[in-house]
């Protein structure tokens, strides 16, 4: 379902894509994390990727 609400999307977009995932495990952890929550590494987390859409060629 599309969000057509500029401000909504704002919103939804840093719930979902403001995380933090762990290299070894691959657990979400919050952005500000300096462990993984999962596996207890240290120094292993990355910011998670943002997902790109699909466009149509024309």
């Amino acid at each position: 379902m599309p969000v057509n609400d500029p401000e909504l999307l704002k919103i939804v977009q840093a719930r979902i894509l403001n995380k933090t995932v762990c290299r070894k495990c691959g657990a979400l952890n919050p952005p500000g994390a300096t462990k993984c929550r999962r596996c207890k590494s240290k120094g292993t987390l990355r910011p998670k990727k943002a997902v790109r859409t699909a466009t149509k060629a024309a």
